[in-house]
């Protein structure tokens, strides 16, 4: 092959792999522009969920970072993890029956 043919196959190329990228972040709208676009009433819902939606974010990769230091694969270890927590869920709820029923008047008072 020659010289001018590789030139414009590394041009061709060059021109795919950078001007590809940067077409599709010209094209593809901001998250302020997508926001924007939304009817008001799930502006607002958004808003008034926004803090909720990202404190189970911050929840999920902090359990993700927990989990991944076991040596065992994550879904196991993720299983393991929810196991204890209905375990514990359960042993709450039957300390609370129990307490309830030792003491009736506190907790028909308490209601």
């Amino acid at each position: 092959m020659s010289a001018g043919k590789w030139f414009k196959m590394l041009g061709a190329g060059a021109i795919l792999c950078i001007g590809g990228p940067m077409f599709v972040n010209y094209v593809r709208p901001t998250e302020e522009e997508l926001f924007q676009r939304f009817n008001p009433d799930l502006q607002k819902r958004n808003l008034e969920n926004r803090e909720r939606r990202q404190k189970e974010f911050d929840d999920f990769v902090t359990q993700l970072k927990e989990y991944s230091k076991s040596d065992k694969p994550i879904w196991v270890v993720a299983k393991e993890a929810e196991e204890l927590q209905k375990k514990q869920q359960r042993e709450a709820a039957l300390a609370a029956k129990k307490a309830a029923a030792e003491n009736p008047v506190e907790s028909t008072t308490q209601s």
